[in-house]
């Protein structure tokens, strides 16, 4: 089968960043659920519920007919997590995984409108299969599914929906047990995933931007490099990938060389090569979202000094009104990008696991579309400043 390559137009945004808007590029709706695969699922989904505000609505496992995996499926929003371990002690794949890369994303998944047009697209244009369309019907409507793999260890899964949409996987069961901590620990209210962010050695990003256009069909939404990017440590380059309905964005992210190791690379030394490093959520209170994180006991990055008297005077020079107290901002360090139609507020947890390598970002959109590259300088310190306390800033 042939891949028709979409025809893209540049802009230009208003910091000098390339953006891109695609021709039409059919299937994609969005993303379907993140497949983190962990040492111990039960005690990592308690994690998920209990500190990041996830609630548990789905279950495979020994109770259920499952031999080989355990599995607790979450959801905040339309946020859709599932944390698995495997079963048998002899699951080499697994042991591996897990072993190399630590509690680590196994699998992104996406909605599409048809699973097995896209596979073949993908397959016709080089991809390789981990295994090909399967359908499952059940009394609640049906199932497609279909996976490649991506970079590093992390897979791909094309998730096509039919019925009511009350199945959720193959396998799993619905669980209805509200956590009686819900009763006393404020929502989170995280509505969906606006980006997932993946890391990648120096040199292959190139390769993998073509990957992502020529096999999914992606268009190049956003990119910026270490000549914008970059403090005394670390720098970075990164393309925004993103389906045509722009439901669907990944930046892909490579070190920038001449610089002391820097956040990516830490990451790429931790996790043993490429992977996802960070989950955007999209609130509609990040203030809300931010005081119920600490109120549950999350670590957030602490914003550089001097990050604040300088957001005040930039303020005050272009006469922009925000509708936050940027007092409170400051008390829950969140951070502020501008372009000329609205601004972002964006806030980092520590990362969540013994290993530096994988950390929620939560964000609220008041009319930009942007990727807050202005606080990029900012965030990369404020992770430095960690870096230099886990002695990994070197």
């Amino acid at each position: 089968m042939n891949i028709q390559r979409q025809q893209v137009r540049s802009v230009q945004s208003p910091d000098n960043f390339v953006m891109n808007v695609p021709a039409h590029h059919p299937s994609y709706l969005g993303f379907d659920y993140v497949e983190l695969w962990v040492g111990n699922a039960k005690q990592a989904a308690s994690f998920y519920k209990t500190r990041l505000g996830f609630s548990l609505f789905a279950y495979r496992g020994l109770e259920t007919g499952s031999r080989t995996w355990t599995s607790y499926a979450l959801r905040q929003g339309e946020v859709t997590l599932i944390v698995s371990s495997a079963l048998p002690p002899d699951n080499d794949t697994f042991n591996a995984h897990l072993a190399r890369h630590g509690d680590a994303v196994r699998d992104i998944a996406f909605r599409v409108t048809e699973c097995e047009s896209t596979y073949d697209r993908a397959m016709a244009a080089g991809a390789v299969s981990v295994h090909p369309p399967q359908e499952y019907v059940g009394t609640h409507g049906g199932i497609v599914i279909a996976t490649i793999k991506t970079v590093g260890d992390t897979n791909h899964t094309f998730v096509e929906r039919s019925g009511n949409g009350t199945t959720f996987l193959p396998g799993f069961v619905t669980i209805n047990d509200p956590d009686p901590l819900d009763r006393i620990l404020a929502s989170v209210g995280g509505r969906s995933l606006d980006h997932i962010g993946l890391n990648i050695p120096e040199g292959d990003l190139g390769s993998l931007v073509e990957w992502y256009e020529r096999v999914l069909g992606f268009h190049r939404f956003f990119s910026i490099d270490d000549s914008i990017v970059h403090t005394e440590f670390s720098g970075l380059r990164s393309v925004v990938m993103a389906d045509s309905s722009e439901r669907i964005k990944i930046p892909l992210i490579e070190p920038a060389s001449g610089f002391r190791k820097g956040q990516v690379e830490e990451f790429l030394e931790y996790h043993g090569g490429s992977g996802a490093q960070h989950f955007a959520v999209l609130t509609d209170d990040i203030l809300a979202s931010s005081q119920a994180l600490r109120e549950r006991g999350v670590s957030t990055l602490k914003v550089p000094s001097g990050y604040y008297p300088r957001l005040r005077e930039f303020l005050r020079v272009r006469d922009i009104k925000l509708q936050e107290d940027i007092e409170l901002l400051a008390q829950y360090d969140i951070m502020v990008d501008f372009d000329k139609n609205g601004y972002l507020l964006q806030m980092f947890t520590k990362p969540i696991t013994d290993r530096p390598t994988a950390f929620f970002e939560f964000l609220q959109r008041r009319n930009f579309e942007g990727f807050g590259a202005n606080n990029f300088r900012a965030i990369f310190e404020a992770i430095e400043q960690e870096q230099e306390r886990r002695g990994n800033l070197h």
